[in-house]
């Protein structure tokens, strides 16, 4: 970018720069008057020879071919001196990014209806091939009306120097998008300036786990999205018609309740944002009590949010009175939390105590003169004169009776039961306690392990596919090493179709020293990067029946596939994989069963190790077996 661009310099007669936004790569972001509509506009600039040039005027002219009401429209495009610019449509408000790090995450409703906006806005674009390419949470802008609006649709990821038609991108940030509302944490492919989301062995942890309250559908969406990306066949349609089920008739609300927010005014350096509105006070016609309090992912109340609610003014405690208290009620079935409110009124008083009727401790006289039967007390040696079958606690008058004694006391004792209870049953006891404990530790054992997708003892599970045909430790006594053999690089959907073409001999030449690597890319292959592999073309010089391909490699993991060909192959179209393994250390053997015959060797890398600033695959040498 040319030093001498500053406020005030006029490009094209027409646009007055007036204050530098952001800078970076070169690239500047500008805010500038436009003297002809008298309005203000954003600009993107960048010198005329800067290799992103091309992308940002053709990503422009794409860009304006989608019409939105959530797009910041492109106006112009042109060059002037030795600059380059894009004029779009300005938008005053805050971005979400901005909203996210000056307060708390959003509500359920407000992050799922900001995601919906955008869905929309993005299923259409990509109706017509037109893909964001860098939907992060920065170019999501909430304008003075509580509008959803994009940033630089197309254009921003231009002057990051990514290609276009990012559309599988786009899908898994719309995700992160309603990921980074719910939990103020950024899970999508693109790089943003929020925190990155928490995760476990490579997984995203789910919503519901870094924040409580989560409905669970939103919770399963961003799982089933963010931790499946390979195998989620999800549009940006389908996620933004999840969102509008889950809403209802919850939309207008949350868009009510962000108009609310407090924006910066025109020339303001630093964002003050207003504070999240707590929950409206409960009242005695509209709170529930507390045992009717269902969990938040009840399938009739998920979303269901009341519109009045949103729309009230947070209340105020009135000043001299308590504030209000919740107390959080857990509910281990749901793993949903509910807030038990603190009365509005005190409890009244428990009822006075009424003591028990009196009770004579002997029987009263009989009104007709008999004389009263008292509790007999025996002599010692009456006891178990009746074998010590009953008791009879009323004497008649006489000194003796039928009736069988029970001691030399009033009433007969109650035995306890530790008296009765055979020697040792305590131990058998403790110990029976201490089994079931054990029991139930290895079951939460168990459970663990499986629930983190390991096998019983918390190993890793074997593939099938990938224990049928890798061994990194042992090979095949009977096969043979095939020589002659030479290599060369291939990238059919690199331009041009080679990569490191000097270095794909060392993968021949016997010397573990010398190696063939691949480029370093900042994001690695799949969906979402920019190929879906590169590797090797191996020649055997004839045709022969390979049996296994013996790869030694540097860094760890590495995904390949081997591919066989009867002529030099130019793509892999029309080609099946004839084995496939992740070499997990330095060394790994892809096995083929049954043998497969060609001439040509494939080996090709689908899924490269990490390295400082990104990803690449190296390797050190080949051998191919066979007959």
């Amino acid at each position: 970018m040319p030093e001498h661009t500053r406020p005030g310099d006029v490009l094209a007669d027409r646009y007055r720069l007036t204050d530098l936004l952001t800078e970076s790569q070169g690239g500047r972001f500008w805010r500038a008057f436009d003297s002809v509509l008298q309005r203000d506009v954003a600009v993107h600039i960048i010198a005329v020879t800067d290799e992103r040039a091309p992308l940002l005027r053709e990503a422009a002219r794409r860009s304006a071919t989608v019409l939105d009401r959530r797009m910041l429209r492109v106006l112009d495009i042109d060059e002037a001196s030795d600059r380059c610019f894009v004029v779009n449509e300005w938008g005053s408000g805050t971005s979400l990014d901005i909203l996210l790090a000056h307060g708390e995450p959003l509500s359920p409703t407000v992050a799922a209806w900001i995601a919906a906006e955008v869905g929309d806005t993005l299923a259409l674009a990509h109706d017509n091939g037109v893909a964001h390419g860098r939907l992060v949470p920065e170019n999501v802008l909430i304008d003075q009306d509580g509008a959803v609006r994009l940033i630089g649709f197309a254009v921003d990821a231009a002057l990051h120097g990514l290609p276009a038609g990012r559309i599988a991108a786009d899908e898994i940030d719309l995700v992160g998008l309603l990921y980074a509302g719910l939990t103020g944490k950024w899970a999508g492919i693109s790089r943003s300036l929020l925190p990155p989301a928490p995760s476990d062995h490579g997984r995203v942890l789910r919503p519901r786990q870094v924040r409580a309250g989560i409905p669970r559908p939103l919770d399963s969406l961003c799982d089933h999205v963010l931790n499946h990306r390979e195998g989620s066949e999800v549009s940006a349609s389908m996620v933004a018609d999840s969102l509008r089920d889950f809403l209802g008739t919850s939309s207008s609300a949350a868009e009510a309740w962000l108009g609310r927010l407090e924006h910066p005014r025109p020339g303001q350096e630093t964002v003050v944002l207003s504070p999240m509105p707590d929950p409206p006070a409960p009242t005695e016609e509209t709170t529930p009590e507390a045992d009717d309090v269902g969990p938040h992912d009840d399938a009739e109340r998920a979303g269901e949010e009341s519109v009045a609610d949103l729309e009230a003014e947070p209340s105020r405690p009135e000043e001299g009175l308590p504030t209000q208290a919740g107390l959080p009620i857990f509910h281990d079935e749901t793993d949903d939390v509910t807030w038990l409110q603190h009365r509005s009124e005190p409890a009244p008083p428990p009822p006075p105590f009424e003591p028990p009727p009196a009770r004579p401790l002997f029987a009263p006289d009989p009104e007709d003169g008999t004389p009263a039967r008292r509790p007999r007390v025996l002599p010692p040696a009456a006891e178990g004169a009746a074998g010590g079958a009953g008791f009879w606690p009323w004497d008649s008058g006489h000194d003796t009776g039928t009736g069988a004694g029970t001691g030399s006391g009033v009433f007969a004792p109650v035995p306890d039961e530790d008296d009765e209870r055979r020697p040792g049953s305590s131990m058998l006891r403790l110990a029976g306690i201490i089994a079931a404990c054990l029991l139930l530790l290895i079951g939460c054992v168990i459970a663990f392990n499986l629930g983190r997708g390991r096998t019983v003892l918390g190993t890793e599970p074997t593939d099938p596919a990938t224990s049928r045909s890798t061994s990194p430790s042992t090979t095949d006594p009977s096969a043979t090493p095939l020589t002659g053999v030479t290599a060369t690089s291939f990238d059919p959907q690199g331009t041009p179709p080679e990569e490191n073409p000097t270095e794909a001999p060392n993968v021949t030449d016997g010397d573990p020293s010398t190696t063939w690597q691949t480029l370093r890319y900042n994001e690695n292959f799949g969906a979402g990067g920019l190929k879906t592999g590169v590797g090797l073309v191996l020649d055997l010089g004839a045709a022969h029946d390979v049996t296994e391909v013996d790869l030694s490699t540097v860094g760890s993991p590495t995904r390949v596939q081997i591919y066989l060909a009867a002529r030099r192959p130019v793509n892999l179209q029309g080609l099946q994989p004839a084995g496939e393994a992740t070499i997990s250390g330095t060394h790994g053997v892809v096995r083929l069963d049954p043998a497969v015959g060609g001439r040509f060797v494939v080996v090709w890398l689908t899924s490269l190790p990490a390295v400082p600033g990104g990803f690449r695959g190296e390797i050190a040498e080949a051998v191919v077996k066979g007959d």
